[in-house]
């Protein structure tokens, strides 16, 4: 039997019942509810060998080839028939978990997903993370989706070291300058991370993202996301550990974010610049941020004053009885707050508590993990509170 076609490419084969099987139950579940989007990740398999790449938590990181887990028709069947799905408002991903969604053999499949979708109506935002090459060709597809809110987020870390990033980040920049050069209907952000203190946060690391924020609608910073799996990568291969310990939260230390917005503060040439994704996000399409950070006031100070107006003008405190009738028919238990800040639940993981964010446009967290002032939600490595004491 021949294997069917995508545009003018061989379609990736689809995975036998018994090989899908063979995953970890996270990895054969293709949908999942990140911060960001409900993420959609229909292929699996990826070449570049990013140290620090989020493979390892689903041991997975050597499979090099791209394979597809089910055809992109049932990926977006499964994907609007999601339970945690809302047309028109609840954000999406495209393989941000993976594979990355610009490799040659993977983008065929990519703008397969993205036409359906777009001819379904649907005006959700959408968002690509890539460090891939991205060519005018595909600017020019990427311009054809007439509703979605499409956003292609280029990651660039400017990591010298082979070991950790054998990926050249000189291809993610100039991926970033095409797209930006070419943008008509999307948008795109330059992703920058992850940032790790004494590794890419020197001047001239810096300077290069200040450069780069220029091709950019948005500029996104982060840290890096190092759990037990990736230490132990970092470990086997003989690395030196980014961190003493490891975290559930992305790290990223007061000092490293001081050093970057002390450059931000000294120099007006910089393109807008954002701590959170959705920030970023929603600024480049000229709208009010869809995670409703604009509870978290502090997160705000570096935001450029229309947008923080933006946001203030859609940010509305939600109804109680609303929010406990949703989250208890979610399962949540204990008490439920809205507070100035965020909903505060009990008992619910983080899906669940997304599509209430979403749902909202308020933040939501869980009691049991809460949200530091000024640690914007990140790892209490390298952090102290206004009292001194650190991770509080």
């Amino acid at each position: 039997m021949n294997t069917p076609t995508v545009g003018t490419r061989r379609a990736l084969p689809i995975m036998l019942a018994d090989q899908i099987s063979s995953l970890k139950p996270e990895l054969a579940d293709v949908i999942e509810y990140r911060k960001s989007g409900l993420s959609l990740n229909w292929i699996v398999g990826c070449p570049l060998d990013c140290g620090y790449c989020v493979r390892h938590l689903f041991s997975n990181f050597e499979m090099k080839v791209p394979r597809r887990l089910m055809s992109d028709e049932e990926a977006v069947r499964r994907l609007v028939g999601h339970t945690y799905f809302r047309p028109h408002k609840t954000p999406i991903q495209l393989l941000n978990r993976a594979t990355d969604p610009m490799l040659p053999v993977v983008k065929p499949h990519v703008f397969n997903v993205l036409r359906q979708l777009d001819d379904r109506g649907l005006t959700n935002h959408v968002l690509i993370i890539t460090r891939w090459r991205v060519s005018p060709e595909d600017c020019a597809v990427l311009n054809s989706f007439k509703k979605l809110r499409l956003t292609v987020l280029v990651t660039h870390s400017n990591i010298q070291n082979p070991a950790v990033e054998p990926v050249d980040s000189n291809i993610a920049a100039e991926s970033l300058r095409t797209l930006y050069e070419h943008a008509e209907r999307y948008r795109t952000v330059l992703y920058w991370r992850p940032i790790v203190p004494g590794l890419n946060d020197s001047d001239s690391d810096i300077a290069r993202a200040r450069e780069l924020s220029l091709h950019a609608h948005a500029t996104v910073f982060t840290g890096l996301f190092f759990r037990d799996e990736i230490a132990a990568y970092y470990e086997a291969h003989g690395l030196t550990m980014p961190y003493e310990e490891t975290a559930r939260r992305k790290i990223m230390p007061e000092t490293a974010e001081q050093r970057i917005l002390d450059a931000f503060e000294r120099d007006d040439s910089w393109g807008a610049l954002f701590r959170k994704t959705s920030c970023g996000v929603a600024y480049a399409h000229e709208e009010a941020d869809y995670n409703g950070h604009y509870g978290i006031r502090e997160l705000c100070d570096i935001c450029p004053p229309e947008q923080v107006a933006k946001c203030r003008a859609a940010w509305l405190k939600p109804d109680l009885a609303n929010v406990i009738q949703e989250a208890r028919g979610l399962g949540a238990t204990g008490p439920i707050e809205v507070n100035d800040r965020a909903i505060v639940v009990e008992g619910l993981d983080e899906p669940p508590r997304y599509y209430l964010q979403h749902g909202f446009g308020f933040q939501c967290h869980d009691r049991a993990k809460p949200h530091y002032h000024r640690r914007h939600g990140r790892a209490p490595i390298g952090w102290k509170a206004e009292n001194g004491n650190p991770g509080t």
